[in-house]
């Protein structure tokens, strides 16, 4: 299975592929994990717990270990760069979008996805260096 060097860049992934497309299966729910272990409120558990605006360790050590294959990979046409993604709340349950927990640092992994072709979001997400214009367009992805 490949391997992703940049976390948040795989939540992107597994965004559209779990949360949007539905065909990565099945789809993690940070509520249900800590209900399995007693907890009923996942956002009085972050902000209890000193939590509030980190990735919590249940959703980390899920999206890490999850391997997604090159197929299910080979069909990840367009990223879309948003606050309010799905995988952000399942990792971090109050997280606000104010702050930098999800930026993509690197780049590396567009080699995983051979048949991306736009990132939407991309001009307008503050996530800076890795998006620059030049360097999707070398790879022949389109940004809005």
């Amino acid at each position: 299975m490949p391997a992703f060097r940049d976390f948040n860049f795989k939540l992107l992934v597994i965004e559209k592929l779990m949360y949007e497309d539905e065909t990565l299966t099945p789809a993690f729910s940070i509520d249900e994990c800590l209900r399995a272990k007693g907890i009923e409120d996942a956002q009085l558990y972050a902000f209890d717990n000193d939590l509030a605006y980190t990735v919590l360790e249940e959703s980390r050590a899920y999206f890490e270990a999850l391997e997604i294959s090159e197929e299910l990979l080979a069909t990840v046409d367009t990223l879309l760069i948003d606050g309010v993604h799905q995988v952000y709340y399942e990792c971090s349950p109050v997280w606000d979008g104010e702050d930098d927990l999800f930026d993509v640092g690197s780049l590396d992994d567009l080699d995983l996805l051979p048949n991306l072709r736009l990132i939407s979001g991309a001009q307008d997400c503050g996530l800076g260096v890795p998006f620059k214009e030049e360097i999707l367009t070398a790879r022949g992805i389109a940004s809005d």
